[in-house]
């Protein structure tokens, strides 16, 4: 068993979930789990813009769980599934390391989001890297 994919999965799929959470709870949760701005103002206004957003963010996200149970074996293989886990991978460990050149930048202060954002990015990353180099 590819402890490794299965963990990436969960994470993957708990974090799809958490976002479909946020939708439901609307603006408090949006705020608590750090939104932009932005998106919080239009969640205050009753906008369909946040929710449409998050939607699309936590249907990506249960995408990938899919993809690792795929590649765990707990489901059926899928399309092109090596390479969707190497996509997933890469982008996970990509959004964790991007705090790293923005903590250097002198004009840009870092959120507190961002910091544990890319934390738990890293962290995602990581499980789909080592269960990619356990297939």
């Amino acid at each position: 068993m590819n402890y490794w994919l299965l963990i990436g999965g969960c994470l993957s799929l708990l974090a799809g979930v958490i976002h479909l959470v946020i939708i439901v709870k609307g603006t408090k949760w949006y705020k608590f789990f750090g939104a932009g701005e932005k998106l919080v103002k239009l969640s205050e206004k009753g906008s369909w813009i946040p929710g449409v957003v998050t939607f699309l963010i936590a249907s990506v996200l249960i995408g990938w769980g899919f993809y690792a149970f795929s590649g765990v074996g707990i489901i059926a293989k899928l399309p092109y599934l090596h390479t969707v886990l190497v996509i997933i991978a890469i982008t996970y460990l990509l959004r964790g390391f991007v705090v790293i050149p923005l903590f250097f930048m002198k004009n840009k202060q870092l959120e507190w989001f961002m910091v544990w954002s890319s934390m738990i990015s890293l962290v995602f990353g990581t499980c789909y890297l080592f269960g990619l180099l356990s297939l």
